[in-house]
């Protein structure tokens, strides 16, 4: 049984689920929205997020929601309530998502770094394309020992643990460039 914050349903975002969540990104959502629809002076936004939060946590009968799915609810909501150029332009956004370095790692296999790396380069576009837009990476230690078929931390754990991060960084910067960037955390650290 999986515990959730209010009861709220785990959201699907892409792959992976997301089950402990705040609803801040909602009312972003909508902020853009609305900002994108010139309705910046839009009054009940953060009604709106609350009516949406309520949904989630009292009347929403999965125990998972694919993003897309709420993000269709709201629309409709918007559309019903007359705000049907806000709807136009909302956009899904997902809550931060958490991904397992250690899992995918596991996932590729003992010492093959390069799939691995691919496998990270292909989650990240996959949750890009979801609505994510924040991403916090954990197991990091897990996942280099694992890829270096060590149990016990040495150089070569070190040099691959900074090619990851370097790998990350340089994935951070080539998304600079969009509207949108990505925010990713490698173990309670901003990746910049």
């Amino acid at each position: 049984m999986i515990a959730l914050i209010g009861n709220r349903p785990a959201l699907q975002v892409g792959r992976h689920q997301v089950h402990d969540y705040d609803t801040g990104w909602l009312l972003d959502a909508l902020h853009r929205a609305a900002q994108a629809a010139e309705k910046d002076d839009f009054p009940f936004l953060d009604e709106i997020a609350r009516g949406v939060e309520e949904y989630l946590e009292s009347r929403c009968p999965l125990q998972l929601l694919p993003l897309p799915s709420l993000f269709d609810k709201i629309r409709l909501m918007l559309e019903k309530i007359g705000c049907g150029m806000i709807a136009d332009k909302l956009e899904p956004l997902a809550p931060p998502v958490t991904l397992s370095l250690a899992e995918a790692a596991r996932e590729v296999g003992e010492g093959f770094e390069l799939g691995f790396f691919s496998h990270i380069r292909r989650e990240i576009e996959e949750l890009r394309t979801a609505g994510a837009e924040e991403l916090r990476f954990i197991g990091l230690k897990d996942a280099v020992l694992h890829l270096c078929r060590r149990d016990q931390w040495d150089a070569a754990c070190d040099q691959l643990s900074r090619e990851l991060h370097e790998f990350l960084r340089r994935h951070h910067r080539e998304q600079d460039h969009l509207t949108r960037p990505l925010r990713m955390e490698l173990e309670n650290q901003r990746i910049e």
